[in-house]
């Protein structure tokens, strides 16, 4: 199975519905099984499409991008989980080609009040893969120390709501440094016991998806390492690759995305 997790900051970049684009024939180009997005945007003013996507929904964009390609086999699935930039509404989304038999969403956050910029909510699908059952959740979590909303309290309520849901992967952009001990990385890691995959590969890069300041690390001026897939149990992970690097196809978002072959 090929996964993919990227943090979109949509339609904040320059040249957007070029970057979707580029984004939609890497798709195409490694048919990734699950794709996991965040800070997946619509405006708040935007007709309505279907449920609660909107005409400029970036999940739904992609995914007529994906069709004007002739790939046409992903389902989108979309929630809303704060507001952004006063005029969208920001959530998450997957794109898989699987056959979904349940689908999740559920806050971690202590609040729940879409105003807040700082409300967590996850979304994920449980699929069926060679006739088994397995679960995928998108997560964009807060930040270790802080004070409103404390990350270890949104780690403990990710994990009690994906109990019974195994095996599943949880990826995203988990806004804890994987180089950072005794913080958010080290208590899923080691604490939690969830597992790596990027440890787990046998083939490798630096696993960097964060150089310098951007939106939410501000003051960072180190390489980070924070958006993550991990599984609930040992997996065999043939590679783990950073990609919308420049070095591995060109920058779409402030974060660069990883992708991850596993054998099922």
């Amino acid at each position: 199975m090929k996964l993919l997790t990227l943090n979109c900051h949509s339609w904040q970049e320059e040249n957007q519905m070029e970057k979707i684009q580029h984004i939609a024939r890497a798709i195409k180009e490694q048919a990734y099984d699950v794709i996991a997005l965040q800070e997946v945007s619509q405006s708040i003013d935007a007709d309505v499409v279907e449920g609660i996507i909107k005409q400029n929904n970036f999940g739904l964009v992609l995914q007529q991008e994906l069709e004007n390609l002739g790939v046409s086999d992903y389902e989108l699935v979309w929630d809303f989980a704060h507001m952004g930039y006063d005029t969208y509404e920001e959530g998450l989304a997957i794109l898989t080609r699987h056959p979904i038999k349940k689908t999740h969403s559920f806050f971690v956050s202590k609040s729940t009040d879409t105003d807040f910029w700082k409300t967590r909510k996850i979304v994920g699908v449980t699929v069926e893969v060679q006739g088994e059952e397995m679960s995928f959740y998108t997560c964009h979590l807060g930040w270790w120390d802080d004070k409103e909303e404390p990350g270890k309290y949104q780690i403990e309520q990710l994990l009690e709501q994906v109990k019974g849901t195994e095996p599943y992967f949880l990826m995203g952009d988990f806004n804890n440094s994987a180089h950072i001990e005794g913080e958010g990385y080290d208590y899923m890691t080691l604490a939690a016991r969830l597992h790596d995959t990027y440890l787990l590969a046998s083939e490798k890069d630096s696993g960097v998806t964060v150089e310098g300041s951007i939106a939410g690390w501000d003051e960072n001026k180190q390489d980070l390492r924070i958006d993550l897939i991990l599984a609930s149990s040992p997996v065999k992970v043939a590679s783990s690759n950073v990609v919308f690097n420049e070095k591995n196809r060109e920058v779409v978002s402030d974060h660069y995305g990883v992708e991850v072959t596993v054998e099922i």
